[in-house]
């Protein structure tokens, strides 16, 4: 397997005479510099030990550090104040966007390895257009919180099953300007996160039993996508993936596909993910709110609660793997 982006490749395999032999012939037909086992990539970092692949973008969270002289501020513990509500014409209109959508801009790129500011950028991101100096300040408050959490990212498991497991929610009405509400989901291949995201509805919902379906519509679809990467990498045999949903109601959905006035405004997302119940593809399956990995991509939490779902996912620092 080939991973190009651009100019830059990663090659893997499981024969590391074909790997060679790819190599060679790479550098048979371009211009190439072999850069050894992977360390370091688009500004992701490779660490491995016993435990796994360590991934982490410690200089690249340095450097935005330094540009925006936040080395030596005192951290916080979190992203983002849990009772601030961020509304479109909070504060001043800044007179020139550029350096906000620009910091934004470098945040969306920590979200590959830092799911725990996933919701925050999420937020944040949706004011790129017309931003504040409110707004510009909740962004710098980001990297007061990554100023303590430069070593943190994730770690892929070299042990665990060959299962997708996947936890989707949702925060009705959660924006203050448009009342639409924000989906999120994680899913983990064993207890390796692979796949997290915070999205904002497309329509208004109008009950949390709709909010949470469509959340678990948006998890499904991205469930088969990465079932069929996974296919092209070898893994055909998954099997029934469990989409834990902390709803009550959604659940029922899942199961009867009978509740005329409560999915009329669902009808599509019904069908599809009925169809793939039917074919066993997934599993709706009930999780406690306490365990509900997916809180960390649609609301912000209490540092208890952000640090327990953390080591659940996979998120820690470096310093807590052996070597």
């Amino acid at each position: 397997m080939i991973l190009v982006y651009v100019d830059d490749l990663i090659v893997a395999g499981n024969d590391m005479k074909e790997i060679n032999e790819a190599k060679m012939f790479l550098a048979s037909q371009f211009n190439m510099k072999d850069m050894g086992e992977l360390r370091y990539f688009l500004g992701i970092e490779v660490d491995r030990s016993e435990q796994g692949m360590f991934l982490s973008q410690r200089k690249y969270i340095t450097d935005i550090l330094e540009e925006y002289d936040m080395m030596n501020v005192r951290p916080l513990k979190l992203p983002m104040d849990a009772h601030l509500k961020l509304r479109v014409d909070s504060g001043n209109v800044m007179a020139d966007p550029e350096p906000y959508q620009r910091l934004i801009g470098r945040l969306i790129y920590l979200t590959i390895t830092r799911p725990d500011i996933s919701f925050t950028v999420h937020v944040l991101s949706k004011f790129m257009h017309k931003p504040t100096d409110v707004h510009y300040q909740c962004a710098v408050r980001v990297l007061r919180y990554l100023s303590g959490t430069i070593q943190q990212g994730i770690l892929l498991a070299s042990q665990g099953s060959a299962e997708l497991k996947a936890y989707c929610d949702s925060d009705w009405a959660g924006c203050q300007s448009t009342r639409r509400s924000t989906s999120g989901f994680c899913i983990l291949l064993g207890r390796s996160p692979v796949s997290w995201k915070s999205k904002r509805q497309s329509t208004v919902a109008k009950s949390t039993a709709e909010t949470e379906y469509r959340s678990m519509a948006l998890t499904v679809c991205e469930v088969m996508w990465l079932k069929e990467l996974l296919k092209d990498l070898g893994m055909s045999k998954l099997g029934t993936t469990s989409i834990f949903c902390d709803n009550q109601a959604a659940l029922a959905i899942a199961a009867n596909p009978v509740h005329h006035e409560k999915t009329k405004h669902v009808d599509i997302d019904c069908h599809f993910i009925r169809e793939k119940f039917s074919d066993g593809i997934i599993a709706p399956t009930y999780v406690h709110n306490s365990q509900q990995l997916a809180d960390m991509f649609t609301k912000i939490l209490s540092v208890e609660q952000m640090n327990q779902l953390m080591t659940k996912l996979g998120v820690q620092p470096q310093s807590s793997l052996s070597a």
